[in-house]
Protein backbone atom coordinates (compact mmCIF):
# COMPACT_ATOMS: atom_id res chain seq x y z
CA UNK A 1 0.00 0.00 0.00
CA UNK A 2 2.73 2.48 0.97
CA UNK A 3 4.70 1.55 -2.14
CA UNK A 4 1.69 2.22 -4.38
CA UNK A 5 1.10 5.62 -2.78
CA UNK A 6 4.78 6.58 -3.18
CA UNK A 7 4.63 5.45 -6.81
CA UNK A 8 1.53 7.59 -7.35
CA UNK A 9 3.39 10.58 -5.89
CA UNK A 10 6.52 9.96 -7.96
CA UNK A 11 5.31 9.03 -11.44
CA UNK A 12 3.43 11.18 -13.90
CA UNK A 13 4.05 13.54 -16.78
CA UNK A 14 6.87 14.88 -14.63
CA UNK A 15 8.63 12.03 -12.81
CA UNK A 16 10.04 13.08 -9.44
CA UNK A 17 12.64 11.02 -7.52
CA UNK A 18 11.51 9.62 -4.19
CA UNK A 19 13.86 11.85 -2.18
CA UNK A 20 12.38 14.99 -3.72
CA UNK A 21 8.86 13.61 -3.21
CA UNK A 22 9.47 13.34 0.52
CA UNK A 23 11.24 16.71 0.60
CA UNK A 24 8.23 18.36 -1.06
CA UNK A 25 6.29 18.02 2.20
CA UNK A 26 8.95 19.95 4.13
CA UNK A 27 9.36 23.74 4.38
CA UNK A 28 11.77 25.24 1.87
CA UNK A 29 11.20 22.63 -0.84
CA UNK A 30 11.22 23.50 -4.54
CA UNK A 31 8.00 25.31 -5.44
CA UNK A 32 7.25 23.22 -8.55
CA UNK A 33 7.84 19.92 -6.72
CA UNK A 34 5.61 21.07 -3.89
CA UNK A 35 2.81 22.06 -6.25
CA UNK A 36 2.96 18.79 -8.22
CA UNK A 37 3.35 16.46 -5.23
CA UNK A 38 1.41 18.16 -2.44
CA UNK A 39 -1.30 20.01 -4.34
CA UNK A 40 -1.95 17.65 -7.26
CA UNK A 41 -0.78 14.10 -6.65
CA UNK A 42 -1.12 13.72 -2.88
CA UNK A 43 -4.87 14.43 -2.68
CA UNK A 44 -5.46 12.08 -5.61
CA UNK A 45 -3.43 9.26 -4.04
CA UNK A 46 -4.88 9.74 -0.55
CA UNK A 47 -8.36 10.12 -2.01
CA UNK A 48 -7.97 6.84 -3.90
CA UNK A 49 -6.96 5.11 -0.66
CA UNK A 50 -9.86 6.60 1.34
CA UNK A 51 -12.45 5.95 -1.36
CA UNK A 52 -11.19 2.42 -1.97
CA UNK A 53 -11.44 1.70 1.75
CA UNK A 54 -15.01 3.02 1.85
CA UNK A 55 -16.01 0.85 -1.10
CA UNK A 56 -14.32 -2.19 0.43
CA UNK A 57 -16.18 -1.82 3.72
CA UNK A 58 -19.47 -1.19 1.91
CA UNK A 59 -18.97 -4.36 -0.11
CA UNK A 60 -18.19 -6.35 3.05
CA UNK A 61 -21.37 -5.08 4.69
CA UNK A 62 -23.60 -6.05 1.78
CA UNK A 63 -21.93 -9.41 1.25
CA UNK A 64 -22.51 -10.12 4.93
CA UNK A 65 -26.13 -9.01 4.62
CA UNK A 66 -26.84 -11.13 1.54
CA UNK A 67 -24.50 -14.00 2.49
CA UNK A 68 -23.51 -14.01 -1.16
CA UNK A 69 -20.19 -12.99 -2.80
CA UNK A 70 -22.19 -11.14 -5.46
CA UNK A 71 -23.83 -8.90 -2.88
CA UNK A 72 -22.20 -5.51 -3.41
CA UNK A 73 -23.46 -1.95 -3.94
CA UNK A 74 -22.67 -1.95 -7.67
CA UNK A 75 -24.49 -5.23 -8.29
CA UNK A 76 -27.48 -4.30 -6.10
CA UNK A 77 -27.78 -0.92 -7.83
CA UNK A 78 -26.81 1.54 -5.12
CA UNK A 79 -24.00 3.04 -7.22
CA UNK A 80 -26.48 3.58 -10.03
CA UNK A 81 -28.98 5.14 -7.63
CA UNK A 82 -26.36 7.50 -6.24
CA UNK A 83 -25.45 8.43 -9.83
CA UNK A 84 -29.12 9.16 -10.51
CA UNK A 85 -29.19 11.47 -7.50
CA UNK A 86 -26.19 13.43 -8.76
CA UNK A 87 -27.70 13.66 -12.25
CA UNK A 88 -30.78 15.19 -10.65
CA UNK A 89 -28.55 17.76 -8.93
CA UNK A 90 -26.87 18.56 -12.27
CA UNK A 91 -30.27 18.94 -13.91
CA UNK A 92 -31.32 21.35 -11.14
CA UNK A 93 -28.16 23.40 -11.69
CA UNK A 94 -26.32 22.37 -8.54
CA UNK A 95 -22.52 22.39 -8.37
CA UNK A 96 -19.86 21.53 -5.83
CA UNK A 97 -19.17 18.61 -3.54
CA UNK A 98 -21.86 19.47 -0.99
CA UNK A 99 -24.62 19.45 -3.61
CA UNK A 100 -23.30 16.29 -5.27
CA UNK A 101 -22.93 14.57 -1.89
CA UNK A 102 -26.51 15.43 -0.96
CA UNK A 103 -27.73 14.14 -4.32
CA UNK A 104 -25.67 10.96 -4.11
CA UNK A 105 -26.77 10.15 -0.55
CA UNK A 106 -30.41 10.88 -1.37
CA UNK A 107 -30.29 8.79 -4.54
CA UNK A 108 -28.52 5.94 -2.78
CA UNK A 109 -30.94 5.94 0.16
CA UNK A 110 -34.03 6.05 -2.06
CA UNK A 111 -32.66 3.22 -4.18
CA UNK A 112 -31.83 1.18 -1.08
CA UNK A 113 -35.32 1.79 0.31
CA UNK A 114 -36.92 0.73 -2.98
CA UNK A 115 -34.81 -2.43 -3.25
CA UNK A 116 -35.40 -3.23 0.42
CA UNK A 117 -39.18 -2.86 0.14
CA UNK A 118 -39.43 -4.84 -3.09
CA UNK A 119 -37.18 -7.60 -1.77
CA UNK A 120 -38.79 -7.84 1.67
CA UNK A 121 -41.05 -10.85 2.04
CA UNK A 122 -41.44 -12.24 5.56
CA UNK A 123 -37.86 -11.13 6.18
CA UNK A 124 -34.99 -10.00 4.03
CA UNK A 125 -33.50 -12.77 1.90
CA UNK A 126 -30.05 -12.20 0.38
CA UNK A 127 -30.60 -13.80 -3.02
CA UNK A 128 -33.92 -12.00 -3.47
CA UNK A 129 -32.24 -8.70 -2.58
CA UNK A 130 -29.60 -9.24 -5.29
CA UNK A 131 -32.14 -10.12 -8.00
CA UNK A 132 -34.37 -7.15 -7.16
CA UNK A 133 -31.31 -4.89 -7.00
CA UNK A 134 -30.19 -5.96 -10.48
CA UNK A 135 -33.66 -5.16 -11.85
CA UNK A 136 -33.77 -1.74 -10.17
CA UNK A 137 -30.22 -1.00 -11.37
CA UNK A 138 -31.21 -1.79 -14.97
CA UNK A 139 -34.19 0.57 -14.73
CA UNK A 140 -32.11 3.39 -13.25
CA UNK A 141 -29.34 2.88 -15.82
CA UNK A 142 -31.85 3.41 -18.62
CA UNK A 143 -33.16 6.53 -16.85
CA UNK A 144 -29.61 7.87 -16.50
CA UNK A 145 -28.93 7.26 -20.19
CA UNK A 146 -32.16 9.04 -21.10
CA UNK A 147 -31.09 12.05 -19.03
CA UNK A 148 -27.69 12.28 -20.74
CA UNK A 149 -29.31 12.02 -24.19
CA UNK A 150 -31.98 14.64 -23.46
CA UNK A 151 -29.82 17.10 -21.50
CA UNK A 152 -28.24 20.13 -23.11
CA UNK A 153 -24.63 19.90 -24.23
CA UNK A 154 -23.14 21.37 -21.05
CA UNK A 155 -25.17 19.18 -18.70
CA UNK A 156 -24.54 16.08 -20.82
CA UNK A 157 -20.79 16.70 -20.82
CA UNK A 158 -20.68 17.17 -17.04
CA UNK A 159 -22.76 14.04 -16.51
CA UNK A 160 -20.70 11.94 -18.93
CA UNK A 161 -17.34 13.00 -17.47
CA UNK A 162 -18.47 12.51 -13.89
CA UNK A 163 -20.30 9.27 -14.67
CA UNK A 164 -17.15 7.61 -16.02
CA UNK A 165 -15.78 7.33 -12.48
CA UNK A 166 -12.63 9.40 -12.26
CA UNK A 167 -10.17 10.79 -9.74
CA UNK A 168 -9.06 13.60 -12.06
CA UNK A 169 -9.20 17.00 -10.43
CA UNK A 170 -9.46 15.70 -6.85
CA UNK A 171 -8.27 18.35 -4.38
CA UNK A 172 -7.73 18.52 -0.64
CA UNK A 173 -11.14 20.00 0.33
CA UNK A 174 -12.96 17.07 -1.30
CA UNK A 175 -10.65 14.47 0.24
CA UNK A 176 -10.79 15.98 3.72
CA UNK A 177 -14.57 16.41 3.63
CA UNK A 178 -15.17 12.86 2.44
CA UNK A 179 -12.56 11.48 4.85
CA UNK A 180 -14.11 13.24 7.84
CA UNK A 181 -17.56 11.96 6.89
CA UNK A 182 -16.18 8.43 6.45
CA UNK A 183 -14.63 8.53 9.94
CA UNK A 184 -17.97 9.55 11.43
CA UNK A 185 -19.78 6.70 9.65
CA UNK A 186 -17.02 4.25 10.60
CA UNK A 187 -17.69 4.92 14.30
CA UNK A 188 -20.78 2.72 13.93
CA UNK A 189 -18.78 -0.28 12.69
CA UNK A 190 -17.61 -1.71 16.07
CA UNK A 191 -21.19 -1.68 17.36
CA UNK A 192 -22.45 -3.16 14.09
CA UNK A 193 -19.74 -5.84 13.92
CA UNK A 194 -20.77 -7.31 17.27
CA UNK A 195 -24.36 -7.64 16.11
CA UNK A 196 -23.34 -9.05 12.74
CA UNK A 197 -21.41 -11.80 14.51
CA UNK A 198 -24.63 -12.71 16.35
CA UNK A 199 -26.68 -12.67 13.14
CA UNK A 200 -24.24 -15.08 11.51
CA UNK A 201 -25.32 -17.68 14.07
CA UNK A 202 -28.86 -17.39 12.71
CA UNK A 203 -31.65 -14.88 13.20
CA UNK A 204 -33.42 -16.97 15.84
CA UNK A 205 -30.23 -17.37 17.85
CA UNK A 206 -29.58 -13.62 17.52
CA UNK A 207 -33.04 -12.77 18.85
CA UNK A 208 -32.48 -15.03 21.85
CA UNK A 209 -29.33 -12.98 22.57
CA UNK A 210 -31.30 -9.75 22.32
CA UNK A 211 -30.25 -8.73 18.80
CA UNK A 212 -33.25 -7.64 16.66
CA UNK A 213 -32.47 -8.95 13.18
CA UNK A 214 -34.44 -6.60 10.93
CA UNK A 215 -33.42 -3.29 12.60
CA UNK A 216 -29.77 -4.35 12.51
CA UNK A 217 -30.09 -5.22 8.81
CA UNK A 218 -31.66 -1.83 8.13
CA UNK A 219 -28.78 -0.06 9.90
CA UNK A 220 -26.32 -2.20 7.95
CA UNK A 221 -27.92 -1.04 4.70
CA UNK A 222 -27.81 2.61 5.79
CA UNK A 223 -24.12 2.42 6.69
CA UNK A 224 -23.29 0.67 3.41
CA UNK A 225 -25.21 3.29 1.43
CA UNK A 226 -23.42 6.09 3.29
CA UNK A 227 -19.97 4.72 2.42
CA UNK A 228 -20.94 4.21 -1.23
CA UNK A 229 -22.53 7.64 -1.59
CA UNK A 230 -19.53 9.44 -0.07
CA UNK A 231 -17.38 8.02 -2.85
CA UNK A 232 -19.88 8.45 -5.66
CA UNK A 233 -20.39 12.12 -4.81
CA UNK A 234 -16.70 12.84 -5.50
CA UNK A 235 -15.61 10.35 -8.15
CA UNK A 236 -18.75 9.15 -9.83
CA UNK A 237 -19.66 5.46 -9.84
CA UNK A 238 -16.60 3.20 -9.54
CA UNK A 239 -17.56 -0.41 -10.09
CA UNK A 240 -16.28 -3.74 -8.76
CA UNK A 241 -14.01 -2.49 -5.94
CA UNK A 242 -16.80 -3.20 -3.45
CA UNK A 243 -17.41 -6.58 -5.08
CA UNK A 244 -13.81 -7.78 -5.18
CA UNK A 245 -12.18 -6.31 -2.05
CA UNK A 246 -13.97 -8.37 0.65
CA UNK A 247 -13.57 -11.61 -1.28
CA UNK A 248 -9.86 -11.04 -1.97
CA UNK A 249 -9.31 -10.04 1.67
CA UNK A 250 -10.89 -13.25 2.93
CA UNK A 251 -8.71 -15.33 0.62
CA UNK A 252 -5.53 -13.53 1.69
CA UNK A 253 -6.37 -13.86 5.37
CA UNK A 254 -7.72 -17.42 4.89
CA UNK A 255 -11.10 -16.56 6.33
CA UNK A 256 -14.14 -18.36 4.95
CA UNK A 257 -16.75 -16.14 6.57
CA UNK A 258 -17.28 -13.24 8.94
CA UNK A 259 -17.36 -9.47 8.65
CA UNK A 260 -13.80 -8.16 8.25
CA UNK A 261 -13.96 -4.38 7.93
CA UNK A 262 -10.22 -3.78 8.31
CA UNK A 263 -9.19 -6.35 5.71
CA UNK A 264 -11.82 -5.19 3.23
CA UNK A 265 -10.83 -1.54 3.72
CA UNK A 266 -7.11 -2.20 3.17
CA UNK A 267 -7.78 -4.37 0.13
CA UNK A 268 -10.16 -1.81 -1.36
CA UNK A 269 -7.59 0.94 -0.84
CA UNK A 270 -4.87 -1.10 -2.57
CA UNK A 271 -7.17 -1.97 -5.48
CA UNK A 272 -8.24 1.62 -6.14
CA UNK A 273 -4.77 3.16 -5.74
CA UNK A 274 -3.36 0.47 -8.04
CA UNK A 275 -6.21 0.87 -10.50
CA UNK A 276 -5.67 4.62 -10.63
CA UNK A 277 -1.96 4.11 -11.33
CA UNK A 278 -2.90 1.88 -14.26
CA UNK A 279 -5.45 4.44 -15.44
CA UNK A 280 -2.85 7.22 -15.43
CA UNK A 281 -0.11 5.30 -17.23
CA UNK A 282 -1.85 2.69 -19.41
CA UNK A 283 -1.88 5.03 -22.42
CA UNK A 284 1.22 7.07 -23.31
CA UNK A 285 -0.55 10.27 -24.34
CA UNK A 286 -3.60 10.43 -22.05
CA UNK A 287 -5.11 8.99 -18.89
CA UNK A 288 -8.17 6.80 -18.53
CA UNK A 289 -10.98 7.19 -16.01
CA UNK A 290 -10.25 4.83 -13.15
CA UNK A 291 -13.81 3.54 -13.48
CA UNK A 292 -12.96 2.15 -16.91
CA UNK A 293 -10.00 0.25 -15.46
CA UNK A 294 -11.97 -1.18 -12.54
CA UNK A 295 -14.75 -2.30 -14.90
CA UNK A 296 -12.24 -4.19 -17.07
CA UNK A 297 -10.47 -5.78 -14.11
CA UNK A 298 -13.71 -6.37 -12.25
CA UNK A 299 -15.37 -7.99 -15.25
CA UNK A 300 -12.57 -10.54 -15.45
CA UNK A 301 -12.78 -11.07 -11.68
CA UNK A 302 -16.56 -11.54 -11.83
CA UNK A 303 -16.21 -14.23 -14.52
CA UNK A 304 -13.60 -15.99 -12.39
CA UNK A 305 -15.78 -15.69 -9.28
CA UNK A 306 -18.83 -17.13 -11.04
CA UNK A 307 -16.71 -19.96 -12.42
CA UNK A 308 -15.23 -20.87 -9.04
CA UNK A 309 -18.60 -20.61 -7.27
CA UNK A 310 -20.15 -22.86 -9.92
CA UNK A 311 -17.41 -25.45 -9.46
CA UNK A 312 -17.79 -25.29 -5.69
CA UNK A 313 -21.55 -25.84 -5.89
Amino acid sequence: MIGLVLAALSFGERDIPLGRVLAAFLPGSEALDRMVVVEWRAPRALGAAVFGACLGVSGALFQTLTRNPLGSPDIIGLNTGAYTGVLAVIWLGGTGYAAFAAGAVTGGLLTAALVYLLAYSAGLQGFRLIIVGIAVSAFLSSANTWFVVKANADEALRAAVWGAGTLNGIRWPQVLSAGAAAIVVACVLPWLARRISQLELGEDAARVRGVPAEPVKAILVLVGVAFTSLVTAVTGPIAFIALAAPHISRRIRRRTSGFDAVGAALTGAVLLVGGDLIAQHALPSSSLPVGAVTVCLGGAYLIWLLFTEDRRS
